[in-house]
């Protein structure tokens, strides 16, 4: 121990009494005391039983997370802090000593004031330290905007004249399970960004929480205001976002003028209107109302497009207990038995947001209704509660082994009811906007497979002489088709995917015509026995070059290609070719794209023959006189049949069929509705 630090208690007193006349606190602290900070041995309600007077000076109860004479006592070493009180800010000095041979710190204590001496680079150093330091309290990392630490510590509480407004970026939690959470931070800082370019500096803004912001507007007139969150909105909708230019933005907020009141009190009012603007996304409500750039009337309109709710109940007096319980919010269809019920479905389809339905009914009861909603997959795009006095276990487990999303009894408990409903329809709108984004991402990876394909079957279509819409047309039929056969059964069990698939694959159905003499593909008359042979031979080429592509052999797509190429000339009845097989040992997927592909030979016009009309193509079909096909697929056609006069392009010149087909290019799914029509090429 250097002999500086090392005195008599005499010499310590006197060495005191000289800080004292530069300090404000000079004190002694001996092992005893050290040793309670150590052990953190303190009465917390008595503050006089505390061993550090400073305690009392800071308004603490507990020793400082960072105690310097801690450290300097273990260090043996002179140590020096700041501290800050409020807006003052002291030196805290500690130093380690030694009074008659036995270990002490000396604390001094002083206040910085105006007067303090720091040269320049001082005063610029510790300026640096405490700008960094706020800024990584203070700031968050991902949008540079304020966090909610500077919220609840510095604005929270202030009383001011401001315009105050809450921001929440729709559907957040969407793009970053879609897309990733990287996906998400480049979002969050895209409308961060957008938001500070129309506002001003002085203005200030917070990130209040995952996917929501609190803007503070000081003295500006309301009209000024409103238009501002206008803008912010519109200029956030119209947002770029680096590496996902799909992805299109949207935010809902809500905003007041703040007079005499805290920042926090009109932080809750403004958060209420936010999520009336969120009923409908993309929109700003404030305080008089909602505006948007088409129409200040917009809360009139929200009323003519409430979400819709069909009560089903046999029950007049119960249809009118949960009307009043849900119409404020809500628009009401009412129907009173299984049979309206099923007509409305069919009427208004995924316009309906939620189905009440109870379970004991005439005519057709609610069991019977979920078992017509699943087999025509109704009950995967529109909830159903069932309402029922009906509580024991074997109703309730058979409502939910069939689909339903929740089960109420009777007698209602009107916030309960209310809650749930609400509850339930949240969860299906989420999850329809996330199965949108999925497609809207696996159609963007599909767009060059799909082009290929598509390259390749005109090419074989070039050769064949023919127009090149055959495999357009069979393309948009298999889509057709699919859609309808998932809605009229479920025996083949074909997912969205696989419909997908199917469709794509579709295109290549005549690839192995690549193999074909064109003297036989374009020849203009009857082909002889010799030549029909060697034409079906098509079909197993194209399979063999499917087979042979040795990277891709197992991918799903290649394969069921393959069995399409293969395979789409043989018939129900087992007289097809090239291997004779009968019934469903053809492939579903064959089957398809075989009906497709005769009735789009009928109804265009060959080389060899001339056009039929449709009603002749589908009377021949029909008959049999195109050999045998699946009954259900039959079936399947006639009732598509009016989508084909109406959506498809047979009658008009080439040019314009192409125009319409490309229209129709893009596979589609609302909610978990088929829809694949031009899903291929």
């Amino acid at each position: 121990m250097e002999s500086e630090n090392s005195m008599t208690m005499q010499q310590a007193q006197e060495k005191m009494k000289v800080y004292e006349e530069v300090f404000d606190i000079v004190r002694l602290l001996d092992e005893n005391s050290i040793g309670k900070i150590k052990k953190q041995d303190v009465n917390d309600n008595d503050i006089s039983m505390l061993p550090c007077e400073c305690y009392s000076f800071w308004n603490k109860t507990h020793p400082c997370d960072n105690c310097i004479s801690l450290k300097a006592f273990n260090e043996k070493s002179q140590r020096t802090k700041l501290e800050f009180l409020n807006s003052d800010i002291y030196e805290v000095i500690s130093k380690y000593v030694e009074i008659d041979g036995k270990p002490y710190v000396m604390e001094l204590l002083k206040q910085l004031d105006d007067d303090t001496m720091l040269d320049l680079e001082g005063h610029d150093k510790l300026l640096g330290k405490l700008t960094m330091y706020t800024e990584k309290l203070y700031k968050d990392a991902i949008t540079g905007a304020y966090n909610r630490s500077y919220y609840e510590d510095e604005i929270k509480t202030v009383n001011s004249s401001a315009g105050v407004a809450v921001i929440d970026l729709d559907d957040f939690k969407l793009y970053n399970d879609t897309y990733g959470h990287n996906a998400g931070d480049i979002v969050l800082a895209t409308v961060a960004k957008t938001i500070r370019k129309s506002i001003r500096k002085n203005d200030v803004f917070v990130r209040y929480g995952g996917d929501e912001f609190v803007l503070v507007m000081p003295k500006i007139e309301e009209e000024t205001f409103n238009k501002k969150l206008e803008e912010i909105k519109n200029n956030i909708r119209s947002a770029d976002i680096p590496g996902y230019t799909r992805l299109k933005l949207s935010v809902s907020i809500g905003g007041v003028i703040a007079k005499n009141e805290t920042v926090e009190d009109a932080v809750v009012r403004a958060d209420k209107l936010m999520y009336q603007a969120k009923n409908e996304k993309d929109m700003v409500v404030t305080q008089n109302g909602a505006f948007d750039e088409d129409s200040m009337d917009v809360l009139h309109e929200r009323e003519r497009i409430k979400q819709q709710i069909l009560i089903v109940d046999d029950s007049e007096m119960n249809r009118e207990i949960l009307t009043e319980m849900l119409k404020s919010e809500y628009k009401i269809l009412e129907a009173c038995n299984g049979e309206e019920c099923l007509y409305m479905l069919q009427q208004y389809g995924t316009g309906i947001s939620i189905v009440l339905l109870d379970i004991v009914m005439s005519k057709m009861d609610g069991f019977q209704v979920l078992s017509v909603m699943n087999r025509n997959h109704w009950i995967e795009d529109i909830p159903v509660v069932m309402i029922s006095s009906e509580d024991s276990e074997s109703y309730i487990r058979r409502a939910y082994e069939m689909g339903v999303s929740d089960y109420i009894s009777r007698p209602f408990d009107a916030k309960i009811v209310y809650q749930r409903v609400s509850n339930t329809i949240k969860l299906y709108a989420k999850q329809r906007r996330l199965i949108t984004l999925i497609i809207d991402q696996i159609y963007e990876k599909e767009k060059n497979n799909r082009m290929m394909i598509g390259i390749l079957s005109q090419i074989v279509e070039f050769r064949n002489g023919e127009s090149g819409l055959h495999v357009q047309n069979i393309n948009i039929l298999t889509g057709m088709l699919i859609e309808r056969l998932v809605q009229k059964t479920d025996k083949y069990n074909i997912t969205w995917a696989e419909g997908v698939i199917i469709t794509t694959a579709s295109a290549l159905h005549d690839i192995g015509k690549i193999g074909i003499d064109e003297k036989i593909l374009n020849k203009p008359g009857k082909l002889t026995d010799e030549e029909f042979e060697i034409m079906k031979t098509h079909t197993v080429i194209g399979a063999s070059i499917l087979e042979d592509l040795d990277v891709y052999r197992n991918e799903e797509l290649v394969k069921t290609a393959r069995d399409i190429c293969r395979w789409h000339h043989e018939r129900y009845d087992g007289k097809g070719y090239p291997d004779g097989l009968k019934g469903d040992e053809i492939p579903i997927s064959a089957q398809v794209v075989s009906l497709a592909d005769v009735y789009d030979a009928l109804v265009s016009k060959r080389v060899y023959k001339k056009s039929f009309t449709h009603e002749q193509a589908m009377k021949m079909i029909l008959n049999g006189e195109c050999g045998q096909f699946n009954p259900i697929l039959l079936e399947c056609l006639v009732d598509i049949q009016g989508r084909i006069k109406e959506e498809m392009s047979y009658g008009l010149d080439e040019r314009e069929q192409k125009q319409r087909n490309m229209s129709m290019q893009a596979p589609k799914m609302l909610g978990n509705n088929w829809e694949f029509s031009g899903g291929g090429i």
